[in-house]
């Protein structure tokens, strides 16, 4: 069974930092990239960041550019996505998703169409 597990979420006052942790299992890790997501109250859910698993790559919303780092860790079946500079607005619940291809994915990284499992998710509250 394929589970995703979020973890590493909070309460944070503004410029603080959080990492969140993405735990994955029955599937094999390698062959799957993965995305970060955050939905904000009354929100869409948008793609946050994307690490593909051919190569590495990363890619990021312009909102987190420069504040957010993803990585991952092979050896343990997990991504993280490293938060710093948090501002009230990255206030949101976030999920990370497996990309159901396993083709690297570039403009269409943050469509909600490529992900086939999520994660239950995770809080982050950044306040003012």
């Amino acid at each position: 069974e394929v589970q995703l597990v979020e973890s590493g979420g909070g309460l944070v006052q503004a410029g603080g930092s959080l990492r969140l942790s993405c735990a994955a299992s029955g599937f094999t890790f390698d062959d799957h990239a993965i995305g970060w997501f955050r939905q904000a109250p009354g929100k869409e859910r948008e793609g946050v960041s994307y690490i593909s698993s051919s190569d590495g790559s990363t890619l990021y919303a312009s909102s987190v550019k420069g504040r957010f780092t993803i990585s991952s860790d092979n050896a343990k079946n997990t991504v993280y996505l490293q938060m710093n500079s948090l501002r009230p607005e990255d206030t949101a619940v976030y999920y990370c998703a497996r990309q159901q291809s396993q083709r690297r994915l570039w403009a269409s990284w943050s469509r909600r169409y490529e992900y086939d499992y999520w994660g239950q998710r995770t809080q982050v509250t950044v306040s003012s």
